[in-house]
């Protein structure tokens, strides 16, 4: 049963990481219920920033910045929800296979170009096109551990614009 457990959780002994990588992952391992409230509050988090920032984006003049930093933040938040299920080092693995790096790469990016032209560039055109940019690329990413999802959507979109 043990080595099912270890293999589901891909520890299967396969892999050359190292024994500090395996003694970090088991020092941080959590019980089930305390993961699934550790997600639970990430994802309730995330989705009361985005949910915040939307409502705060027609106040006149900050507006536009609060909701670029609130949105970014609740897609870090909910981003990192996903960690308590799976643990750090495997959502990143995870994160950085081949089907999903182009797309961690993209939201990624949008994110941290949300808070530049929020901040630095002080550009709200910008600052809200990244937002979408970055919720495109968060769907996107999310399809991807879902089954011939992104298959679907293609397919719909190309049924759509014929």
């Amino acid at each position: 049963m043990d080595k099912l457990k270890k293999v589901l959780s891909g520890q299967d002994g396969n892999n050359d990481d190292g024994d500090i990588l395996q003694a970090a992952n088991q020092a941080s391992t959590l019980g089930w219920g305390t993961r699934m409230k550790g997600f639970i509050a990430c994802f309730v988090l995330g989705v009361l920033c985005s949910i915040l920032g939307t409502c705060l984006l027609w106040i006149p003049r900050v507006g536009l910045i609060l909701f670029a930093v609130l949105y970014t933040l609740g897609n870090v938040a909910s981003l990192c929800s996903t960690m308590f299920l799976m643990g750090p080092l495997n959502q990143l693995k995870r994160m950085c296979a081949k089907e999903r790096a182009l797309a961690t790469a993209i939201m990624l990016t949008c994110l941290v170009l949300t808070m530049c032209s929020a901040f630095w560039w002080k550009n709200n055109g910008l600052a809200l096109l990244f937002c979408i940019l970055q919720f495109l690329a968060f769907a996107w990413y999310g399809l991807s551990y879902i089954p011939f999802a992104r298959d679907a959507v293609m397919k719909a979109f190309s049924v759509c614009l014929k």
